[in-house]
């Protein structure tokens, strides 16, 4: 059995799911090949946790800015500079877009139940709220992080604050008509039963890190 990272909205409660991975259908694309790099352990800190991060994911629909919480959450931030500077993210899909609430990613094998080959923590609670424009970690329970991320897009993700199991990490400072794009694509029902899952391949290009 894999485990399934991310969010899932029934009732207003947020519950975490386990299922068999099932193979992404999608149409033929540019998009080149995921990488199939993975690790033992969590990487060293390769961060100053004092110092100001930025991202800028570059999608087939756009670019996306965003602002990284590096006092806030450290571990993850380090994370998430590491696997951008490995090129783990790239060409990797959207797959999962739910329109008013969030769009998912960071999954090389566009199933939702891949990831870097290891786990770390949580770092909770955190000092922000789910809004539009935040981001955070998608997990399978407490302290499974690894790759897979979300970023809110409207008035639902606040719906997480009742449930605030998800490191927040982010937030977009420039690019939400980017974020809005990607939420606005068709979707079709996903191996979960969920209309979540994209009809045209929408991924990452590359992500760029600045200091």
């Amino acid at each position: 059995m894999k485990k399934w990272y991310f969010l899932f909205i029934a009732s207003l409660s947020m519950l975490l799911l386990s299922a068999c991975g099932a193979t992404q259908e999608q149409a033929v694309s540019d998009r080149g090949p995921t990488t199939t790099k993975t690790w033992d352990k969590p990487p060293e800190m390769i961060i100053e946790p004092d110092k100001p991060y930025t991202a800028t994911i570059t999608t087939n629909k756009g670019d996306i800015k965003i602002e990284l919480f590096t006092k806030d959450a450290p571990q993850t931030v380090n994370n998430f500079i590491f696997l951008a500077k490995e090129d783990f993210y790239q060409n990797v899909l959207f797959h999962r877009v739910i329109k008013g609430f969030m769009i998912q990613t960071g999954d090389p094998t566009g199933t939702g139940t891949g990831g870097p080959g290891y786990q770390f923590e949580d770092e909770l609670p955190a000092p922000h709220r789910y809004e539009a424009g935040i981001v955070a970690m998608a997990n399978a329970g407490p302290n499974t992080n690894g790759s897979q991320f979300f970023i809110c897009n409207g008035a639902d993700s606040e719906n997480l604050n009742g449930y605030p199991n998800y490191t927040i990490f982010g937030r977009v400072v420039e690019g939400m008509e980017t974020v809005e794009a990607i939420s606005n694509v068709n979707v079709k029902q996903s191996p979960m039963g969920e209309p979540s899952q994209p009809t045209e391949e929408v991924y990452i290009k590359n992500i760029t890190i600045s200091e």
